[in-house]
């Protein structure tokens, strides 16, 4: 086992690497911006290592300086939590060249599924259900418009490098196809700095549920259920929970099959997320695969009672799983509190918190890194905490979601509390009548 991970990430997915590691008796080390030097990961690891700037491209994304603090620190091992470089190949080949284990796949594994176009091929001989579209990238607007007539309106526009929404269009007829072709494109280049841009068909009312996975270095592959990821703006996701609302046994019975047929086709290892969108009529189609751990891993955590960032460690230090699938045995819902304005187009709210009271309770878990007076800085993400509340049901789930979240104070920002305060109330949702549009048509009160 390690005897001293560095985590090369910031807020609360390093802080809850580093309650784990505490717990299995492993040092942590600590990198931060200069911007995060009052945040709680900082004080909570057993060193710190100022590794630059505010700037992302300054500390969190520069590889040299994480791997100088790994080197005089005399880690053994790198945690890249999410975002930043927990999918970067180049990163997790420099670790192995310098002998540092990358808590992670392999870089061969991660460019496998980086590359949207590659993935889908792989999917497809690996008998996964994916969506109907061109093979290839899209070379032109009259390559795109030809493409379009072969697989038929709607048709969606995706870079081959992308995520998080960026360089994605959805065109319901060819006078659309030109703008949407280009402007897809400019932001993919400006985002990835790569403009390869495919095309799908475009799956209405779709819902995204995702199935957890694991993999060890001996081809052993387990799934542990599904999470749906349905409540999201602008493909950001705000909501998730487990199990979905719209499974049924044989759903999840052929989504697992899939997931973990998804990830022997790349002899994965370590912990991931292979996504997946489901139309009305449950016909399910794979979208990605995360090949690291995800902001929403906590709900799987809750509702099967299992610590997936030990899993993670475990493969890593070369440990075997037990290659058991799980079922939830409880309901989990998380909310993502972020700093941002929900009655004002969710415009981020950066600033010093001035009050904070979490909340607590049976079935109440909140993973967070800010304090009262902590200022929570305008280079990152905005999400400063997720809530999470699990019982028996979900309706009770709900419920215990609501109570929470109406004692949940935060004041000297704005947050995203409110519009999940008004989504726990609304008719449609407490139902599972929602699907991945459901918060085009609402509206906060």
């Amino acid at each position: 086992m390690f005897k001293k991970i560095l985590i090369a990430n910031r807020g609360e997915i390093a802080l809850r690497v580093i309650r784990t590691c505490r717990e299995m008796g492993i040092k942590t080390v600590a990198v931060y911006s200069t911007a995060d030097k009052d945040s709680l990961h900082v004080k909570f690891a057993d060193e710190a290592v100022c590794i630059g700037k505010p700037s992302s491209a300054d500390s969190y994304l520069n590889i040299p300086h994480i791997m100088a603090a790994a080197e005089i620190t005399n880690a053994d091992a790198i945690h890249p939590g999410y975002g930043f470089l927990a999918e970067n190949s180049k990163f997790a080949k420099i670790c192995a060249d310098h002998g540092i284990k990358f808590i992670g796949p392999t870089p061969e594994m991660i460019n496998s599924m980086g590359d949207k176009v590659t993935a889908k091929e792989t999917m497809i001989k690996a008998g996964v259900p994916v969506v109907p579209g061109v093979e290839g990238l899209l070379e032109s607007v009259d390559h795109a418009k030809k493409s379009a007539k072969e697989v038929g309106y709607p048709v969606i526009l995706k870079a081959t490098a992308g995520g998080g929404g960026k360089g994605m269009r959805v065109v319901f007829q060819e006078s659309e196809i030109e703008k949407a072709f280009e402007t897809a494109k400019a932001e993919a280049a400006a985002s990835f700095k790569n403009d390869g841009i495919y095309m799908e068909k475009f799956v209405e009312e779709p819902r995204h549920i995702e199935i957890q996975i694991a993999g060890d270095q001996y081809g052993n592959v387990c799934h542990l259920s599904e999470r749906d990821c349905s409540i999201q703006r602008r493909h950001q996701k705000l909501v998730e929970e487990s199990p979905s609302p719209f499974m049924t046994d044989d759903l999840r019975q052929r989504m697992g099959d899939a997931a973990i047929k998804a990830a022997q086709a790349i002899n994965y290892e370590s912990v991931g997320t292979i996504e997946f969108l489901v139309d009305k009529h449950r016909n399910f189609y794979f979208m990605e695969m995360n090949t690291r751990i995800q902001v929403e891993h906590c709900v799987t955590e809750e509702v099967i009672n299992y610590d997936l960032i030990k899993e993670q460690i475990k493969i890593a230090a070369g440990e075997k799983i037990t290659g058991k699938n799980y079922y939830p045995v409880m309901h989990a819902i998380e909310c993502r509190i972020n700093a941002e304005d929900p009655y004002n187009d969710f415009r981020p709210s950066p600033g010093k918190i001035t009050v904070l009271h979490t909340p607590g309770g049976h079935g109440v878990r909140v993973d967070s890194h800010v304090y009262a007076g902590y200022v929570i800085p305008p280079y990152y993400d905005s999400m400063i905490a997720k809530l999470i509340a699990v019982a028996q049901t979900r309706e009770e789930a709900i419920d215990t979601m609501h109570r929470a979240l109406s004692e949940y104070v935060i004041e000297g920002v704005k947050t995203t509390i409110p519009f999940h305060l008004q989504l726990m109330q609304n008719e449609d949702f407490r139902k599972g009548n929602f699907t991945t549009k459901f918060l085009e048509t609402f509206k906060m009160k």
